[in-house]
């Protein structure tokens, strides 16, 4: 039965015990390395929240998003915070800006401390300009306490997380080192509340894909998919953030993988003939989904559309049956590549021995990124090289954000694509050691082909793995959907 209302879902309640359950389960891991290390259990986890940003010199202030490692173990939606954990008593304590009288007058009510401590069920809060005599006061061990604060490389942007910084520093130690890898591979594992709501954002971001699909039309411009996506979203989700900037790439932007940037704006017009590739995630109270659907902008797919669109998907198919806890993640791609060739071979576009293609990382030129990546609190949740693992050299293999063996509570994107990048196959149909593999006479016909990506949200379970994303895949259900039928389709569907 169809809704008569665009949406069957409405924003769940965030219980607060899901990150007093983040922090206890850092405070275990901690406690434990501190105890095998043969440290004293003495000392306080401490981060600094994020920062209001305004643009560039003027006084527009960008729409706040809390720093990630933060919201994990706060919650905390307001900017200016810091955080703590006393290592020795499990005591949270928050430390919230004190504002300015006029705050009121533009911004809104001053909330005393007794709200934030109800709100976030944190053990106690005092203001920013305390932390010094709190967390003096809150020790008892011997010395100066020790603070053990947020330092590490994230290994998916390379880029380093910000320690907190706090005037009466210096009365304190610090530790820069201990902290990041501990609670890095915490937000690796989801708990049964993170996985819920990261289930609600794939639910209403499948649903919003689902009525872009819908509404596609030759003629139109692709912002106005991304514009679709968004409203519904937020509109039926509560979504206010997405978790990445949206990609509605059509025709031959759909080669470009990161599509979708300021010099690249979701522009185009769509036209007859062109395929769409539309990566597309909301984020629900910090947790993010990471969706891409591809299909034909008239609703019909060409005889060469089904051929790349086929292999894509019975990779992702055959990537998420065989997943499971002990999986290596590299095995995972290559089986993706694996079966995107040997579809490119069925299909005539290359010719010759897979398992030579494969030795000759022939893979890499119609799938240049990683298969998939961590998803959680960012789209590319950290932990995917975790000390002791060395990223590959070799293509396409180098671009993968890990290398583990899948172990239950990961969630993990499985993302299988096929392009053609002219970038990466006009060098290789020159080259000596792949020039062979190419049919030149039908590779041909798929020059301005564009790409095709198909993109789910995967947890691995005990013995298996569940696909979190609810759209449709087969090439039967996506002409079925664009041409009016109900999703998901009934049993009785004549279409």
């Amino acid at each position: 039965m169809v809704s008569s209302s665009p949406s069957s879902l409405s924003p769940p309640e965030v219980p607060m015990e899901l990150h007093s359950t983040n922090r206890k389960k850092l405070l275990d891991s901690l406690r434990r390395h501190l105890t095998e290390s043969s440290r004293p259990l003495h000392g306080f986890v401490f981060l600094q929240g994020g920062e209001e940003q305004t643009r560039y010199c003027t006084d527009h202030l960008e729409l706040f998003r809390q720093e990630s490692y933060f919201a994990y173990l706060f919650g905390v939606i307001e900017p200016g915070f810091y955080g703590a954990i006393d290592i020795a008593t499990g005591n949270s304590i928050l430390f919230a800006p004190r504002l300015p009288a006029d705050y009121a007058v533009w911004m809104g009510e001053i909330k005393p401390v007794s709200y934030f401590q109800e709100r976030y069920e944190v053990s106690m809060v005092y203001y920013t300009d305390e932390i010094v005599e709190v967390l003096l006061d809150q020790y008892n061990g011997s010395g100066k306490p020790l603070l053990f604060l947020l330092y590490g490389l994230n290994t998916d942007s390379n880029n380093f997380s910000k320690p907190a910084t706090f005037e009466g520093m210096e009365k304190f130690q610090t530790d820069l080192t201990t902290l990041h890898p501990i609670l890095t591979e915490c937000r690796v594992f989801k708990s049964e509340m993170e996985l819920a709501l990261i289930q609600f954002a794939n639910d209403i971001s499948s649903e919003a894909h689902v009525e872009v699909m819908r509404k596609a039309r030759v003629g139109m411009k692709e912002y106005q998919s991304e514009s679709m996506f968004m409203h519904h979203t937020y509109m039926y989700g509560g979504c206010r953030h997405c978790s990445y900037t949206c990609i509605c790439a059509t025709g031959e932007n759909s080669a470009v993988l990161h599509y979708g940037h300021a010099a690249a704006p979701n522009d185009r017009t769509l036209e007859d003939g062109d395929m769409a590739l539309f990566d597309m995630g909301a984020e629900y109270h910090f947790y993010g989904s990471d969706i891409t659907c591809s299909f034909p902008v008239n609703g019909k797919f060409t005889s060469d559309q089904s051929l790349i669109y086929n292999a894509v998907l019975e990779a992702h198919n055959a990537v998420i049956s065989t997943m499971k806890p002990g999986v290596s993640w590299i095995d995972m791609h290559k089986l993706a590549e694996k079966i995107i060739l040997q579809s490119l071979k069925e299909g005539g576009i290359l010719i010759g021995d897979v398992d030579e293609m494969m030795v000759a990382r022939l893979g890499a030129v119609f799938m240049p990124h990683g298969l998939g990546h961590f998803l959680g609190i960012d789209t590319h949740d950290p932990g995917g090289y975790p000390k002791g693992l060395e990223r590959p050299k070799e293509p396409g293999l180098k671009s993968l954000r890990t290398i583990r063996e899948l172990q239950e509570g990961m969630v993990i994107t499985v993302e299988p694509g096929c392009y053609i990048i002219d970038a990466l196959s006009v060098p290789a149909m020159d080259n000596a050691n792949t020039s062979k593999f190419f049919n030149d006479q039908i590779i041909g016909r798929f020059k301005n082909f564009g790409g095709v990506r198909i993109e789910s949200d995967v947890v691995v379970t005990a013995n298996g793995s569940r696909n979190m994303t609810k759209v449709p895949r087969e090439i039967s259900e996506i002409e079925a959907v664009m041409a009016g039928a109900p999703w998901p389709l009934s049993k009785a569907s004549n279409y």
